[in-house]
């Protein structure tokens, strides 16, 4: 059933530096019939399970988590870099391979005990959705799964997210 999709996404060589690989979801994205079908297949996964709240990391996890939360009925929560939110925040601090990033929620996104679900376009290292997953326990909330397009297997990033659930449509 994703075969279809993994097929569209298209290999960018030395994007955005020298030996990377990166799996561009754009094609997938500007097709209505295989993007309805990432939607659809991700809101089956998790109807009737009472997600609260769909926390997304920008820019893509955008892309899916917003559709995502529409379709469960449940608030979308955006998670961004720091100094782009309006509100008080909480942060958390990660490292990258070039060295460290902040991401920020809002501390009123979520209440002790929502039920979240954790959407990104991607799974490398899991560094960025660690980071996401540490600012929803913070604020109480409950981290039902962590939901992704794509997971690169060969960087072994749901490894490091353990003891969460990870669910990926696409595997490379």
């Amino acid at each position: 059933m994703t075969d279809s999709i993994k097929q569209m996404i298209r290999d960018v060589p030395d994007f955005p530096k020298q030996g990377i690989l990166f799996k561009d979801i754009t094609t997938v994205l500007a097709d209505g019939e295989s993007y309805r079908k990432v939607i659809d297949l991700l809101a089956d996964r998790y109807e009737g399970h009472g997600i609260d709240r769909v926390v997304a990391v920008e820019a893509r996890g955008f892309i899916l988590g917003a559709p995502l939360a529409y379709k469960l009925g449940a608030g979308f929560v955006p998670v961004r870099k720091k100094g782009k939110l309006p509100y008080k925040t909480l942060q958390t601090s990660y490292d990258l391979e070039y060295g460290q990033d902040t991401l920020e929620i809002h501390e009123d996104a979520l209440v002790k005990g929502h039920k979240v679900l954790v959407v990104d376009d991607l799974l490398a290292t899991g560094g960025t959705v660690g980071a996401v997953v540490k600012l929803v326990e913070r604020l109480g909330g409950s981290v039902e799964e962590l939901a992704f397009m794509i997971e690169l297997e060969f960087l072994h990033g749901r490894a490091k997210l353990a003891p969460h659930r990870v669910h990926s449509l696409i595997k490379y």
